[in-house]
């Protein structure tokens, strides 16, 4: 008889790099645990569709008279496009005022997953899902505050990478840590949210605040990571999500 096949080994939580007293931040986990809440709906059949109410509805038998064809989308519309050129290019630029804080630019696998808490399981995950290359850029606001933007983008298998991936993080993120909540919906996306944590108290650090979001662009992963000491306004995570979902 034949041996079943060992299960998938999702990367653990992805731990952020940080410095001076807000270390704390250091046990907080980012991206990529077990999978639930999503993932349980994800192994569950799909709901056939009900028949479409047009069946008069057809491909046309020939091609549409010259002059008739639709236009081609532009480079703005055409998603796909935007996403095969330089993916560094797309990450929301540092704001004025921000210090660079971290990786900018492209970021090799290995580097990676050496920040997840599992970097083996992390890689087999990645390596599994068709990961393809990796953008990221992050900066530091004040003393404490620290926005992380990662780009993820996977090749085009039979699968869905990035769908697998933003799935992974909004299950640990809903089913982990402090967060109760779903999230919020990401405006103009299918499937993205956002996080507010409750505020982490540990003995000998300050304060520590954080929002996350994941959001599945076609074949890009995109996640966004903000740690405070102070509170962090919704409308702020809001806002970065809704601006780098723009530019893809």
């Amino acid at each position: 008889m034949t041996e079943p096949a060992p299960p998938v080994q999702r990367p653990r939580r992805r731990v952020l790099r940080t410095v001076g007293l807000i270390t704390v931040a250091a046990v907080i986990g980012l991206v990529g645990g077990t999978a639930v809440g999503y993932g349980i709906q994800a192994d569950r059949e799909p709901t056939a569709l009900p028949p479409l109410n047009q069946p008069g509805l057809a491909h046309p038998a020939k091609p549409l008279p010259k002059g008739q064809e639709p236009e081609p989308l532009s480079a703005k519309e055409d998603h796909q496009a935007k996403a095969q050129g330089d993916l560094r290019k797309l990450l929301l630029p540092k704001p004025a005022g921000a210090r660079a804080d971290g990786p900018d630019g492209w970021e090799s696998l290995s580097a990676y997953v050496d920040d997840f808490t599992r970097p083996e399981n992390a890689l087999e995950f990645q390596l599994d899902q068709g990961v393809r290359r990796i953008a990221t850029r992050s900066w530091r606001v004040g003393e404490y505050k620290r926005v992380q933007i990662d780009l993820v983008q996977y090749r085009s298998t039979s699968g869905n990478g990035a769908l697998e991936y933003v799935k992974d993080q909004q299950g640990l993120a809903i089913g982990e840590e402090q967060s109760d909540s779903l999230g919020e919906p990401v405006k103009g996306s299918e499937n993205g949210r956002y996080f507010l944590y409750p505020v982490e108290r540990k003995a000998g650090y300050m304060d520590l605040y954080q929002a996350r979001a994941f959001i599945q662009r076609g074949d890009i992963a995109i996640t966004i990571l903000i740690f405070d000491t102070e509170k962090i306004a919704e409308s702020e995570i809001r806002s970065l999500a809704e601006r780098q979902l723009g530019r893809l």
